[in-house]
């Protein structure tokens, strides 16, 4: 995920339908829509795609003023956690003067604080591939956009013209930051992920047909519609954000974004989900529309997302966490009666000197500066990578890790310098080029042969199927730098700017040109990247994205690589 989400506005990452359950336990997926800001009622688009392929529900929202989000309703005695209660959204005329439409006056001052973070300078082509029917490719509404099976340039996304220098992907949309200082978002803006307005009255564009390119094999067939301002990478909206503000990263949950500024601030927009649906943004409003500050946050240094939940570093190696907790994810108890609390960044209790983060889906991870990695969460196919009691279906007894807690299993290897993962499934680069993957394999998650792995590791159910691998265990023969795990997906990329798949294909998710689960990491081969130094990979619920160095390096005078 970013991982990944239940596709889903799911970095994020849920279990796509072809590949079954056996928890109860992962959040609703998000349903589609648009976000009306001057009808009573939201409009139903198209049914499409979810992480879980499975259709989403169209959801009501009453209309009140409420100042740049969604106001949360207070629940009476026969209202419910469902995604159908209504509530309550922004109006285009301006409002009266509140505290909260005073708010952004009062953090301008934040803008003058001297810099704790160096935004990204290298500008990078991007290329997608994978499902496109609502948008998350960002290729627009032209032809033939709905499917791509193997790598494409994303012209929209011009290293030239717009030189976009990070991203990240989240569960159904993207967020990009560009050297000018702009974010850029696309995909699914049902919930304000966004964080722009991408209201279109001119009727969804039918993007069937044959708009196939080189050996990219798009989709020619396709019967779907897409709405070109989700399709199409745009600015998000920072009007009323403080002057001379300059972002350095961005990170991208099922249905929310969030960006870290110089300043070690953080501004965010969106909402989290929980098992009964939307859960909320922060405890006064549902769904933000437009970016705003999360406060109790000063000098933070790096985010993680997973699919419902962001982790915050501070300089001082402090942790911080938000969003939906019910999978232990926050690594903190969280009463029911006052569950909104997790919606507060607080503090994760961890070992000091913490200096890099990550997050599957529904689990979080924290590397030491030791070397020492701690994870917490769910942990129903073992992906935290601590060693459960398993059942005879396969799933681990007890399943979650309340609380961080030492992998073990990761001494003697090389310190972990990028962690991730699906919907229950990790993976891990280290300093020493390691590629270690670990939990669920019953999809073909993990890149690894079954019958090649030590027994003793692989966990069966009563049918003497495969389900789950309890060691973290190294992919030969790649030696990487990166990696980025979706729902059932991986993509990895290796010192030599080349980057590999595997795992579940169905929407050619893996770039490889087949919608065949790929059992073993393969590389990427196509004449769209097949010359290019690939040096950062993203992967969603149903799609990936793999970008590269705008000008290759030289290498003794010549373009090519070492």
């Amino acid at each position: 995920m970013s991982a990944t989400r239940t596709k889903k506005p799911a970095a994020s990452a849920a279990t796509t339908a072809k590949k079954a359950v056996n928890s109860t336990k992962n959040p609703v997926p998000a349903s589609k829509k648009t976000v009306q800001t001057k009808t009573a009622k939201v409009e139903t688009k198209a049914t499409t795609k979810t992480q879980t392929s499975s259709k989403r529900k169209a959801e009501e929202v009453e209309e009140e003023p409420k100042v740049n989000g969604i106001k949360r309703v207070k629940p009476s005695a026969t209202t419910t956690n469902d995604e159908d209660k209504a509530v309550k959204t922004v109006k285009s005329s301006p409002p009266k003067k509140t505290a909260a439409s005073k708010a952004p006056a009062a953090t301008k001052s934040r803008a003058k604080k001297g810099p704790v973070n160096k935004a990204p300078t290298e500008k990078l082509n991007v290329y997608v591939f994978g499902e496109g029917s609502s948008g998350e490719l960002g290729l627009g509404s032209a032809k033939g956009q709905t499917e791509v099976k193997r790598p494409r340039l994303n012209p929209n996304l011009s290293a030239d013209t717009v030189g976009v220098v990070s991203l990240s992907v989240g569960g159904m949309h993207t967020a990009a930051l560009t050297h000018d200082n702009k974010i850029l978002t696309w995909g699914v803006n049902d919930q304000g992920a966004l964080g722009r307005d991408t209201t279109w009255d001119g009727g969804l564009r039918d993007i069937a047909g044959d708009g196939s390119d080189s050996d990219d094999d798009s989709d020619s067939g396709s019967d779907t519609a897409v709405n070109p301002k989700e399709s199409t990478p745009g600015e998000v909206d920072i009007s009323e954000l403080p002057e001379g503000l300059v972002f350095t990263q961005v990170v991208a949950t099922d249905s929310a974004t969030f960006a870290l500024t110089t300043e070690g601030d953080v501004y965010g927009w969106g909402t989290f989900r929980s098992n009964e649906g939307i859960f909320g943004f922060d405890s006064n409003t549902l769904i933000q529309l437009r970016p705003k500050l999360i406060k109790g946050l000063k000098q933070i240094a790096s985010l993680a997302a997973g699919a419902n939940h962001v982790l915050a570093l501070q300089h001082n190696g402090i942790v911080y966490g938000w969003g939906s907790g019910q999978q232990n994810q926050l690594g903190r108890r969280i009463l029911e009666r006052r569950a909104t609390n997790s919606l507060i960044p607080m503090p994760i209790g961890l070992p000091k000197k913490i200096v890099n983060l990550g997050a599957g889906a529904y689990n979080s991870f924290a590397v030491r500066e030791n070397g020492e990695v701690y994870s917490w969460g769910l942990n129903n196919f073992g992906q935290t990578g601590i060693p459960k009691e398993f059942d005879e279906t396969g799933a681990s007894v007890g399943s979650d890790v309340h609380a961080p807690e030492a992998i073990k299993s990761l001494k003697g290897k090389g310190k972990v310098t990028c962690i991730g993962g699906g919907a229950h499934h990790t993976v891990a680069v280290t300093d020493k080029g390691e590629l270690l993957v670990w939990g669920r394999l019953d999809g073909n998650q993990l890149g690894l042969k079954v019958s090649d792995l030590p027994q003793d590791q692989v966990v069966r159910d009563t049918a003497g199927n495969p389900r789950i691998l309890t060691m973290p265990t190294q992919i030969p023969g790649i030696d990487a730098v990166q990696a980025a795990a979706g729902s059932d997906h991986c993509v990895a990329i290796d010192r030599k700017g080349k980057a590999y798949a595997w795992g579940f294909s169905t929407t050619f998710q893996t770039g490889l040109g087949t919608d065949d689960d790929v059992e073993l990491a393969t590389q990427i081969d196509n004449t769209a990247v097949r010359d290019k130094k690939l040096v950062w990979a993203g992967a969603g619920g149903q799609f990936s994205i793999i970008a590269g160095l705008a000008q290759v390096p030289l290498t003794n005078g010549v373009n090519g690589h070492a």
